[in-house]
Parts: C-alpha cells; sequence; structure tokens
C-alpha cells in the first residue's frame, strides 16, 4: 500500500512507515479506551461523592424534623413562604453543606417537589425542574441531568419522617460536569505525556528492527532475493559438481542433490557440519577452506573437493565446499599408469635386445660362430626380464612379469633393491590387472620410498614383494629395509591424509594406502599392517639380510584366473 511502483520505496522504508502506522493506531486506541474509562470512572466517583453528601444531609435530624413540617402543613406558595423558606433552618443547613463539600448545588424539597432550600432563593417555593418520582418512591439514583444551574451529576435520597419509614421529601446534591472534565482532561494530559513517550519508543524500536533487517538481508530488497533463490535452485540443480554451504556457525544451509550422492549423506537444513557424516579426510579440508584442490576417497569413489570461506564486506558468511567426481579418472588413471609401465618395459626389452644383436652380429663377422652359439644359449636360458629381477619366471602373468621388471627398475633408479621373495608362485593369468597394480604398485611404492629414506644396511637399502597364489585368490606381501612405521601412526596408517612422507603435492599425501584398502575390500579382499617394523626380524630366507622396516600384506580375491590374461583380451 506504500508502493507506488515495483522499487519506489524500499522495504526497509515501507515496514518502518507500516510499524510507525500500527504502533500510532494502537496507542491512540489504547489512549481513546482510556479517555473513555476515565471519564466513566470520574462520572461513577463523583456521582458517588454526591450520593454520599445527599445521604449524609437527608440523615441529619433537623432536615428530618423541618421537611416533615412543611410536608404535614402545606403552606401557600407566595413571597411569605419564599421569604421564610430563606430565613429558615433548611436554607442555612443547605448552604452549609454546599459550601463545606464545594458541591454545585444541595437542594430540599417537600413530599410534592417543592423546594425548601435552594442556592438561588428565587426559587424558593417552585417545584423543582428535574423529576423527583423515584426519591420520593424511596429509592436512591445517581444520574447526569440538566437542570437550572446547569449540566451535573446529581444524587437524589429521599428523606424520612422522623421515628417512621415514610418519605416526607428529597435531598438532591449536585457537582457540576465542569469539574468532571476538569479533573479528566489533567488525567488525559498525564496519559499523552505517557503515550507520546511510548510512540516514541515505538518509532526508535521500529528504526532499529528496520536497521536489523537491513544487516539480515544484506540490503537486498525481495525482488533481489526471489531473483537469488531461483538463480541459486537453477545453478546448484544444474551443475555436475556437489556442492555443501554452511554459515559463520558451521550449520547446514545448502546441499545439492549431486553433494548428497557423492559423499554419501543426506542432512537436514541447520545440522553442524561435524554431525552429517562426512569423511575426516573431507571435514578437515572443509574446515580448513583455504581453496586448495583435496582428494579422497568415500565409499566407492574418489571424489576431489575445493572449499572456500565466503565473506561480504569484511563479514565472514560461513564456507562452501565444492566435490567433483575422480571415480571413472582416477581409473583411467590406472590403467594409463599400467600401460605407462608396459611401455617403459618394452622401451628397455627393446634396448637390450638392441645391445645383444649388435653383440651377436660382431661375433658372426668375425666368424666365431661358436661363442655366438654360447650367446644365444645363455640368453634362452636367461629370459628378457630374468637378468633385471632374478626368480620372475615364478609368475606366469606376462603383464604382472613387466610391471614387477618396470618397478625394479624404478627402485634401481633410486638406489633400491628389488627382489622377489622365495615363495613366490603364480601360474595363473591376472583378470583384474588394474586392481592388483593399483594395490601392489602402491605398496611398492611406499616400501621403495621408505627404503630409500632411511640409513641403509650393510647390505643396501632392499624391497621383499612376494607373491602367492591360492585358486583365484592372490596374496601379497611387501617388506622394505626402512625405519618402519611410527608407533602413533600404527593405528590411523589408512585413514585418509595419514602419510609418514612429507610435504605434499595438489590434494596432499596421505590416500594410496586409504585407496588401495578401498580397492581390495571392494573385492572382498583387505590390505594390513602385518608389522611395523623398526626392530629388525628374520626373514624367510636366512641367506638374506634381515629388513627393519615395515611389512604389508594383501589379499585379492578373484583377481587370478587360468584363461587367457585379461589384458591381452582387450587388446
Amino acid at each position: 500500500m506504500f508502493s507506488l511502483g515495483p522499487r519506489s520505496v524500499r522495504l526497509r522504508t515501507q515496514i518502518l512507515l507500516l510499524q510507525i502506522a500500527v504502533v500510532g493506531l494502537t496507542l491512540g486506541l489504547a489512549f481513546g479506551v482510556f479517555a473513555y474509562v476515565s471519564g466513566e470512572r470520574l462520572s461513577n466517583e463523583y456521582g458517588q461523592r454526591a450520593l454520599a453528601i445527599a445521604r449524609t444531609v437527608a440523615s441529619d435530624p433537623q432536615v428530618r424534623a423541618e421537611v416533615a413540617r412543611y410536608a404535614d402543613s402545606p403552606t401557600p406558595i407566595g413571597p411569605a413562604l419564599r421569604q421564610e423558606l430563606a430565613a429558615g433552618e433548611l436554607e442555612h443547613l443547605s448552604d452549609d453543606a454546599r459550601s463545606r463539600t464545594d458541591a454545585l448545588f444541595v437542594v430540599i424539597t417537600d413530599d410534592q417537589g417543592i423546594r425548601l432550600a435552594h442556592p438561588d432563593r428565587s426559587r424558593l417555593g417552585e417545584k423543582v425542574s428535574t423529576d423527583p418520582s423515584r426519591a420520593l418512591a424511596g429509592s436512591e439514583v445517581v444520574i447526569q441531568e440538566h437542570g437550572t444551574l446547569g449540566e451535573s451529576v446529581r444524587a437524589k435520597v429521599p428523606v424520612l419522617q422522623p421515628d417512621t419509614a415514610r418519605v416526607v421529601g428529597e435531598v438532591s446534591v449536585g457537582i457540576s460536569t465542569a469539574a468532571v472534565r476538569d479533573q479528566l482532561l489533567r488525567d488525559l494530559r498525564r496519559a499523552g505525556l505517557l503515550i507520546g513517550g511510548a510512540l516514541l519508543a515505538g518509532i526508535a524500536g521500529s528504526v532499529l528492527l528496520a536497521r536489523r533487517w537491513h544487516g539480515l538481508t544484506l540490503g537486498l530488497e525481495p525482488s533481489d532475493l526471489a531473483d537469488l533463490v531461483r538463480e541459486q535452485d537453477a545453478v546448484l540443480h544444474g551443475i555436475g559438481e556437489g556442492v555443501v554451504a554452511v554459515d559463520s556457525s558451521w550449520r547446514i544451509t545448502v546441499v545439492n542433490d549431486e553433494a548428497r550422492r557423492l559423499l554419501s549423506i543426506d542432512p537436514a537444513p541447520g545440522s553442524d557440519v561435524d554431525a552429517i557424516g562426512l569423511t575426516p579426510r573431507v571435514l578437515q579440508a572443509f574446515r580448513d577452506a583455504d581453496g586448495e584442490p583435496v582428494q579422497a576417497a568415500v565409499g566407492e569413489r574418489i571424489v576431489v573437493v575445493t572449499a572456500r570461506k565466503v565473506t561480504r564486506d569484511a563479514r565472514s558468511l560461513g564456507a562452501v565446499l565444492s566435490v567433483r567426481d575422480r571415480t571413472d579418472v582416477e581409473s583411467l588413471t590406472r590403467q594409463l599408469d599400467a600401460v605407462s609401465t608396459m611401455s617403459t618395459v618394452l622401451r628397455a626389452q627393446r634396448h637390450e635386445f638392441a645391445n645383444r644383436l649388435h653383440l651377436l652380429s660382431g661375433l658372426l663377422h668375425t666368424d666365431r660362430p661358436d661363442e655366438a652359439t654360447r650367446y644365444l644359449d645363455e640368453l634362452l636360458g636367461s629370459g628378457p626380464l630374468g637378468a633385471a629381477l632374478p626368480g620372475i619366471d615364478a609368475i606366469r602373468d606376462p603383464y604382472l612379469q613387466a610391471f614387477l621388471a618396470a618397478k625394479a627398475a624404478h627402485a634401481r633408479e633410486r638406489g633400491v633393491q628389488l627382489r622377489l621373495g622365495p615363495n613366490t608362485w603364480v601360474d595363473a593369468n591376472l583378470s583384474a590387472p588394474v586392481d592388483v597394480t593399483t594395490v601392489l604398485g602402491n605398496l611398492l611404492d611406499n616400501a621403495i620410498d621408505a627404503a630409500a629414506a632411511a640409513d641403509a644396511p650393510p647390505s643396501g637399502p632392499v624391497v621383499e614383494v612376494e607373491l602367492v597364489r591360492e585358486g583365484e585368490t592372490l596374496h601379497i606381501a611387501v617388506a622394505d629395509s626402512g625405519a618402519g612405521v611410527a608407533d602413533e601412526l600404527v593405528d590411523s596408517l589408512f585413514a585418509e591424509g595419514v602419510s609418514t612422507k612429507s610435504g605434499g603435492g595438489p590434494g596432499g599425501r596421505g590416500l594410496g594406502l586409504a585407496l588401495s584398502r578401498q580397492v581390495a575390500r571392494a573385492r572382498g579382499g583387505d590390505v594390513r599392517l602385518a608389522d611395523p617394523g623398526g626392530g629388525g626380524r628374520r626373514d624367510v630366507s636366512a641367506a638374506e639380510t634381515p629388513l627393519a622396516g615395515a611389512e604389508f600384506i594383501a589379499r585379492m580375491p578373484g583377481v587370478l584366473s587360468e584363461e587367457e590374461a585379461a589384458w591381452a583380451a582387450e587388446n
């Protein structure tokens, strides 16, 4: 009702004006009710006062005796009667009562309504101007009437004959309504001051409330807020990322459908962020809100989360967490890593074959066929990967052979010896090469890093891996000569974000072991720490140097098969 157009009057001003109008109307109604009630109260009070005066006068023995005398022996109305009444006892008594009580009049009549006492002596002996019948009938009356002396609140009381209950006259006492109005005006002036103070307080409160509203809405109008809600719904449900927003008290304000799916949560608005079921790594990234992407495992998914703080005019409004699904990308990355490993091994083999062919060419060109024959026999006995990793012939799958040979080459570059355990035997092909290389690769990379970082034993840093087949299940054991796992990390080693390595790249460290365990458990297996190390232990082979580092074991059901290798079938 205040707006002449969509933006002519701001909501803050409309609310202020509406509140002032409501406060003013309320106080006006209250003032009117007070004035009416006060008028009625004062009229009643003055009526009761007049009634008390009239009762006092009517009960006076002299008044009763004189009124009874005039009632029993009526005197003809005339100047003589008027003169007698003016000098009589009743006139004296009524004047005395009127002067002592500040009443407008005190009138005494007989049983015919003839005035026996009156402030205006010229009215003596005349009939009263108002109806005396109720008082003469024996009833007390309080009423506001207009008489010869003006408007007044008057009380009429019957006068009884001495020693009897016969009504012989009446006493009428009036108090001017002007006195009532004067008292009412004085009361209303005092109430008006209070009402004015209340109105000013209401206006001040309305102004403060309007400012509070302005601050809570960040100065936005209702149309702006409606546009923001529509835009928010469109953006939140239209993007392919999950979004979780909290206020400055870390209470949930917004969660879109994608975030519910990726993080496996379903919080109610207003829930505390610590109680909605976020994983420790995601929760820590949310709390930090530093804008850095962090990779985390949530159930069977790999996600990248980024949290940022939200401020406006240097005031903190909360934080927003964005969630992107990296599960498919991570799977492709692992496959690309496997292909890269194969490519590295093939390049190494090609280089090795070229060197051997050059040697054979030289022997044949120098007419030394016998030496060339012996060299070929040696090559056929060792195989292309035998020299790189002794005992690799115990593994049938070519893909797994190439993967281990590549890891052995990587270990040599770090100055670490990678060797196969004496019980290694896998006479089957891999049916899930990506999962196996994910678990085995993470365990070997961690072991190589630990062995290279620790003080090397006399024989040099060593990592030992042992692979054993049990039906379709592959058992993996990886041990190293490093410093072992610290006692305070043993219980939390597989949690996201926990790492024994310093530094970190994008997304941080501490995801490899968690991911390995996740992959193994998805197949019904597990990855666990068999020995934290640090004190040295005897290896399986007495001839080898004891390894003092940590030992991890993994069990992966359903990854081996007698059929053609999965990687070969796909290619």
